[in-house]
């Protein structure tokens, strides 16, 4: 038996014991697939246009999803615009797991003022709106994907640094923690052996649940013209192109929308699908 084959068996079996995470998870990994297969499911150029061929309804000859305002086929725009759209919706939420992690159990471990010092200046950004602080944030920076990412990212890190912090809360009275201080353990290593492995999986399964907001905020601030900047494909910035189609053409108009909704839908099951199986293997531990 190859290699190959038992791994598919395993795969099989696990996707049989736990069709839940499963399926979420193939929802949340296909448009990863698409978004890299997209130079070979891509029917035309992106950003080559026709005025002549403007606004063509789904389903017209060579343009299955119908054309946009400049004349550009739609579906090979909305598949090269998955790439910077899950770049911008996963690496601020990638940002924010590790920055967040690092503030959540520096809080937790270090003493009384450093807590509160941390804690406070997390509070600071908790009192604006996520979306008013993006937007705040990529006002302040040159518009493009590297605005949005920053920006996700200081929105989104107190959100995993609180996660972070109670998580450790709880377990920084554990007997094996003590047991590491007395035998000499330094701060590193205590972190590294000992916290890491109990609070990474929790901080992970929360920062996927992050994706899907942090797709919808990255598609925000390009519709408002602080992102990924026309010609260049990004489901957000679509959306804007195509608004004055609105009432003449909705389908055309909905598209980006309806994928945007789509992925965030996937993001967030695969996030709640993670938190339940989590949540259960903490239940059969105890």
């Amino acid at each position: 038996m190859t290699t190959t084959t038992t791994t598919a068996r395993r795969a099989l079996r696990a996707v049989r014991r736990a069709p839940g995470p499963a399926l979420a998870a193939a929802g949340a990994l296909l448009p990863v697939l698409l978004a890299l297969a997209a130079p070979l499911l891509a029917p035309a150029d992106p950003t080559a246009g026709h005025l002549a061929d403007r606004l063509l309804d789904p389903g017209t000859p060579g343009h299955p999803l119908g054309t946009d305002t400049q004349g550009r086929d739609l579906l090979s725009r909305l598949l090269w615009a998955a790439r910077p759209s899950l770049v911008t919706g996963l690496l601020p939420v990638a940002v924010a797991a590790l920055a967040g992690a690092l503030i959540g159990i520096t809080a937790a471990l270090a003493g009384r003022a450093t807590e509160q010092a941390l804690l406070r200046g997390l509070d600071v950004l908790y009192a604006f709106p996520g979306v008013l602080l993006a937007i705040a944030v990529a006002t302040l920076l040159t518009p493009g994907p590297g605005a949005t990412v920053l920006a996700l990212s200081v929105v989104l890190t107190p959100a995993v640094a609180r996660v972070a912090f109670t998580e450790t809360r709880r377990i920084r009275a554990a007997e094996y923690l003590e047991a590491a201080t007395v035998s000499g353990a330094t701060r590193p290593a205590l972190i590294l052996r000992q916290v890491l492995p109990v609070v990474a999986p929790v901080v992970l399964v929360y920062a996927t649940s992050l994706v899907g907001l942090a797709v919808v905020y990255a598609a925000g601030l390009s519709f408002l013209g602080l992102g990924v900047a026309p010609p260049a494909p990004e489901w957000g910035a679509m959306l804007d192109e195509l608004r004055p189609a609105l009432f003449t053409h909705p389908w055309l108009a909905a598209l980006p929308a309806l994928v945007i909704l789509a992925v965030s839908v996937a993001f967030n099951t695969l996030g709640e699908s993670l938190r339940a199986r989590l949540g259960a293997g903490t239940e059969a531990a105890r």
